[in-house]
């Protein structure tokens, strides 16, 4: 372990992906098996998806202006909407993450599938198991990367197995999806979602002649498909139930975020728009980004030639996993990093603004494609729910803000109580 001291941003030597044992094609040895997806994709593969992705994206509405953007905010306020709906119906304390999940997840669903669950469909309650486990048991299954002779003992061969499985039938659902789109006759238009932009560029392709189509195979897609719905849904939902946990614990916080909610919306519906004129509540949702990295370990890199780093030779090659949590816990760069401190990003006349040693979309080249969209979602849901709600401990009982490190640093189980501020929302 190499420790740089302060925060520096490296250049292009370190952004390749590195081979990793726990994301290995099944069949073949990591060294030969080509990267899929776009978290593991290399060179001209990882390069035309990261464009089609973007424009995508783009396309459906992850604009900072426009009408499109509005046509993505009237996508996500359906889910933020079912969500106040489903935390008003409670009468007790409870776990926010089902409801969270659900909601949430049906907006990132839309994008992805162009599809919808309901709450209690089969499917979807397996695909948010496999999502929450598979999640943790990648973190369990992280030494392989490092020692692969680990994947002959039982504990980690039971999990390499479940992931393995667990990735085939995921795949399966996909393919049926994607089956069903074509039988419909649909994927001949950049569509509003991912399978149909997919199809049509696939299609494209094909008739371009270019040479390029082999970057559209059904096993790309497949991959691709994984990686923007666990992506898309994990790191914003377990960001969303830290916010809550550190809203909770800090009530004064709690209360000028509310304060300032109240005296901006007026009683009307809150807009991304409003982000502009709600600066305590930006620095609240990027302190709580700050204090609780989701990917603490950062995604593993690779490096592309020879370097030194902190006085250490790197050789070409070799496996690099970026701690973030380091960068935003150096007391260095922010005084104490323990405590839950919204001004950090507040400057003296009490405008927002981000430091930047502040990388909770990860940095450089490989930073988060859908970094816009998760800002979206995280200030349109975060923002409405303490604005509706007075989040607060079940009988002032201790938090858990400690939290269990997967691929995401991901909160225990644990209750809140959600009392509703306002008449409507009762």
């Amino acid at each position: 372990m190499a420790s740089a001291p302060g925060y520096e941003p490296r250049g292009p030597g370190f952004y390749s992906r590195q081979v990793s044992w726990v994301f290995f094609v099944k069949g073949e040895l990591p060294q030969r098996s080509p990267g899929f997806g776009l978290i593991c994709a290399e060179g001209d593969l990882w390069k035309d998806q990261r464009k089609f992705v973007s424009s995508s994206l783009k396309n459906f509405g992850m604009v900072r202006f426009g009408p499109k953007r509005d046509k993505m905010e009237e996508r996500i306020a359906v889910g933020v909407k079912e969500c106040v709906e489903k935390l008003s119906r409670l009468t007790s304390p409870c776990d926010p993450q089902p409801a969270l999940l659900h909601c949430l997840g049906n907006v990132v669903n839309s994008l992805v599938f162009g599809h919808t669950w309901s709450e209690d469909d089969p499917t979807w309650l397996w695909l948010q198991h496999l999502q929450e486990e598979g999640t943790k048991l990648i973190g369990v299954a992280g030494p392989i990367n490092f020692l692969p002779f680990l994947r002959v003992f039982p504990e980690y061969k039971k999990t390499m197995r479940f992931l393995m499985e667990g990735k085939e039938k995921t795949h399966v659902v996909y393919d049926n999806m994607i089956r069903e789109r074509k039988k419909r006759g649909e994927g001949s238009g950049p569509g509003d979602d991912m399978i149909d932009a997919f199809l049509a560029e696939m299609s494209r392709r094909q008739a371009s002649g270019r040479g390029d189509e082999g970057f559209y195979t059904v096993s790309q897609f497949h991959h691709l498909l994984a990686d923007l719905f666990g992506a898309g849904v994990d790191t914003t939902l377990t960001t969303l139930r830290w916010f809550l946990l550190f809203m909770a614990q800090n009530p004064d916080v709690q209360t000028r975020v509310q304060e300032e909610l109240d005296g901006v919306l007026q009683g009307r519906p809150l807009t991304l728009e409003d982000a502009a004129v709600l600066p305590y509540t930006e620095a609240t949702l990027a302190e709580t980004q700050r204090i609780r990295s989701v990917v603490p370990l950062g995604i593993p890199h690779g490096a592309l030639e020879d370097t030194e780093l902190a006085g250490y030779h790197i050789p070409r090659g070799a496996m690099l996993v970026p701690l973030q949590w380091a960068v935003h816990m150096d007391p260095k760069l922010w005084p104490e990093p323990d405590r839950f401190n919204p001004g950090r990003f507040l400057t003296e006349d009490d405008r927002f603004y981000k430091p930047e040693a502040f990388i909770p979309f990860q940095t450089g080249k490989r930073i988060c494609v859908g970094e816009e969209l998760g800002r979206m979602l995280l200030f349109l849901f975060g923002a409405t729910i303490v604005h509706q709600f007075r989040v607060s401990p079940p009988d002032g009982a201790p938090l858990d803000l400690e939290g269990d490190v997967g691929i995401t640093l991901t909160p225990r189980p644990q209750s809140l109580l959600f009392t509703a501020r306002f008449e409507t929302t009762r």
